[in-house]
């Protein structure tokens, strides 16, 4: 009897166009390592993001920027990269070359020094100089707001789009990373099994009032509070409301 062939591995695109493996998606639930909770309520849902705002009225990204072009080649360097790394990155680029038309003048070769301390940096450095060629070729130079010219631009996906849209323009989008995924589905706020089920979700159940600034509130309440090993519940304004099972004691 001939032994069945496996069926051929399943690959994805990253952020940086390079082709790797992927699983096989679970049927149901998060992700092993984040835990399934019950929903919050509407009226909780308002009070998670009072409390939220009262304690950062105006919060923004931690990547430094002065303008969308800046914005959009610092988000798409932070890919698998810390903030704290970027900015040390483009303190050093953005003096010498801070527009579409100096860093494509640079090239891929000349990019790479100001860059290398930054994981793949061989691969966004081709990506950020693709981008820049197409901005100064379609859009004089300048960072289109609009979503589908975004997702074009090489190196930049879906993430990468809602944050310049949401920061640069104003737009209430939801970019979901590690920590959006994280807090959405330990506390109960937005549980879904992929980073698309949890957008789709906090974008139908956050009031309109908070979506602007939402995606911050929640990249830093996981950053510094909510954290992935060991979340700091004792310190955290949101744990009464929070359905996060396995608590940390005071």
């Amino acid at each position: 009897m001939k032994a069945k062939a496996k069926a051929p591995a399943r690959t994805k695109k990253t952020e940086t166009g390079q082709a790797q493996e992927t699983k096989k998606p679970r049927a149901s639930g998060p992700p092993a390592g984040v835990p399934r909770s019950k929903r919050m309520t509407g009226e909780q849902v308002r009070e998670m993001f009072t409390r939220l705002r009262e304690l950062n009225p105006h919060p923004t990204t931690e990547l430094e920027y002065s303008t969308p072009f800046e914005l959009l080649v610092a988000v798409t360097l932070s890919a698998q990269a810390t903030d704290v790394g970027v900015n040390k990155a483009t303190r050093r680029l953005f003096p010498v070359a801070n527009t579409a038309q100096a860093i494509l003048a640079l090239g891929e070769e000349g990019l790479k020094p100001y860059i290398s301390t930054i994981g793949l940096y061989n691969a966004k450095a081709r990506n950020v100089i693709a981008a820049c060629a197409i901005l100064v070729e379609k859009y004089g130079g300048q960072v289109p707001a609009d979503r589908a010219a975004l997702e074009a631009l090489p190196g930049v996906g879906r993430k990468t789009a809602n944050v310049v849209l949401n920061t640069a323009f104003g737009e209430p989008t939801m970019a979901v990373d590690t920590h959006i995924f994280r807090v959405s589905n330990r506390t109960g706020l937005a549980p879904g099994k992929d980073v698309r089920a949890v957008e789709d979700g906090l974008l139908k159940v956050i009031p309109a009032e908070f979506l602007q600034d939402a995606h911050h509130w929640l990249i830093l309440h996981g950053r510094y509070v909510c954290k992935a090993r060991k979340p700091d519940c004792p310190q955290c304004v949101i744990r009464d409301l929070c359905h996060y099972k396995d608590k940390t004691p005071a």
